[in-house]
């Protein structure tokens, strides 16, 4: 079988962590390891070919990074150039599948859920693949251990060998009826994992939804590779309607089926998920980081950087990055969506970067600024380099902490070592590389009437940049 990893979607729920430049599935959440890099290590016990990840254009060096830091031999990193939900995503990887094998067996993952039991999600997938050769359309139904009202939910019918045929498909309950579904015993929770044959897929959604097939075909038909990315008609995609899965193929398929998985799932999208999930002190008290508390009770803090002190609080949830500090009671962390659509409409830089910004190359973190200046640290790694640039509005002076530069001015190279320092005039045409074996740290002291990423104008880039004037 051949995985498929949805890595899309902005997890604005979990913000000040999740920001629309490095969303949850990104970010080391649940253990030493991204929730990417998670759900990848979860297939090890599996066999299968090498997995395709689909992400938005804008994330696709943080999960080439990723991949790389585990070693993960890929089929492929393909790019949606605008988020159209999980049907049309899905339809991208099932018709590229196809170029190779008409009979290859799809295992749809989310690149963002927690599944603590291992063994347990490998007996469901072995399960699920021979309801997937038999042509089924499987999902992974959640054994419910509450009446959780933030879940869809899946009503079971007649038992299969192995898993049951789906009956209905159910939206998220109020409290009462999500009571009802839990005591029946005949309702999970609804996973968004899925396997099917890809040829399978296709066939329901061109009877279902033909018009996302037809647009996906065209997409696809001039599909290039690009670096490990696989790009598609930027132009055609955009056209394609926005719809799930569950809506345009899996709630009117006769071929339904659903594994029932009890392995420790959750989907992480609140904070107040990650308390349910993580270890707790005595006092239901779950810290993450640098913390001191005097009379809390169940409460969620996370700390980045800075001490917390918290006080006499109980049901709170605290979380602190270099830029932001929130602040929720647990049973209202879902109107951080609000606080997340404000700074959008304000256009609010906390809205979609961190203070320390990745970037293929390495990283920046803005360390402060004022009215003509700002001062950042720069990681470059070991033999990557910067595109070959200039400001129109800035100079720069560069510091040297670590590692060795080599510092292209005009036509002039030179190699800068630790402790010394390079000037770049206004208007120079100059470039940043690390020639060495360690990562090259040093200090950027930019000076000028406008400071803004967008102040960049490049001439060459090993990463395909020019047309996006971004550092």
């Amino acid at each position: 079988m051949k995985p498929v990893i949805l890595a899309g979607g902005s997890g604005s729920r979990l913000w000040p962590k999740s920001r629309a430049a490095l969303p949850k599935q990104f970010l080391a959440l649940t253990s030493e390891q991204s929730m990417l890099q998670e759900t990848l290590s979860r297939l090890k016990g599996v066999e299968t070919h090498k997995p395709i990840v689909i992400c938005n254009d804008a994330h696709r060096f943080l999960v080439a990074e990723q991949l790389r830091q585990q070693n993960v031999d890929h089929g492929g990193i393909l790019l949606e150039p605008v988020g159209r939900n999980t049907a049309p995503a899905i339809a991208l990887a099932a018709l590229h599948a196809l170029q190779s094998d008409p009979d290859e067996v799809l295992l749809v993952l989310a690149a963002d859920h927690l599944i603590k039991d291992t063994s347990a999600f490998h007996k469901a997938v072995h399960n699920a693949q021979n309801l997937a050769e038999s042509g089924y359309l499987v999902t992974f139904g959640i054994v419910p251990d509450c009446a959780h009202t933030g879940y869809g939910y899946i009503k079971a019918a007649q038992e299969l060998d192995p898993g049951f045929a789906v009956e209905q498909f159910v939206e998220k309950p109020d409290a009462a009826t999500a009571q009802e579904y839990v005591s029946s015993g005949n309702y999970f929770w609804n996973s968004g994992m899925f396997m099917f044959k890809a040829g399978r897929y296709i066939e329901e959604l061109e009877k279902f939804h033909p018009d996302i097939l037809k647009i996906c075909r065209q997409a696809i038909e001039t599909e290039t590779n690009d670096l490990d990315f696989i790009r598609i008609d930027a132009d055609i995609f955009a056209t394609c309607p926005d719809d799930s899965i569950d809506y345009a193929v899996m709630e009117k398929t006769e071929k339904a089926a659903m594994v029932p998985l009890d392995a420790g799932w959750s989907d992480v999208g609140s904070w107040s998920s990650l308390w349910d999930v993580a270890d707790k002190d005595a006092n239901g008290n779950a810290v993450v980081g640098d913390a001191i508390l005097e009379d809390v009770n169940n409460s969620y803090i996370n700390s980045e950087g800075r001490l917390i002190s918290v006080i006499g609080l109980d049901d709170v949830v605290v979380v602190e990055t270099k830029d932001a500090v929130m602040v929720a009671n647990k049973n209202n962390v879902q109107d951080i969506k609000k606080v997340v659509n404000r700074l959008k409409a304000e256009k609010r830089p906390e809205f979609e970067f961190h203070r320390e910004v990745f970037r293929p190359w390495g990283s920046y973190d803005s360390i402060d600024s004022g009215a003509r200046f700002q001062v950042k640290r720069i990681t470059v790694k070991p033999g990557e380099k910067l595109s070959v640039q200039m400001h129109h509005h800035r100079a720069e002076h560069w510091i040297v902490v670590s590692g060795t530069a080599s510092v292209t001015v005009g036509e002039k190279t030179k190699m800068v070592t630790e402790n010394e320092s390079t000037y770049i005039p206004i208007g120079e045409v100059h470039a940043l590389e690390n020639p060495g074996k360690i990562p090259l740290e040093l200090i950027e002291v930019q000076s000028g009437a406008y400071l803004g990423e967008d102040d960049i104008v490049r001439f060459s880039d090993r990463y395909g940049r020019i047309e996006k004037q971004d550092k």
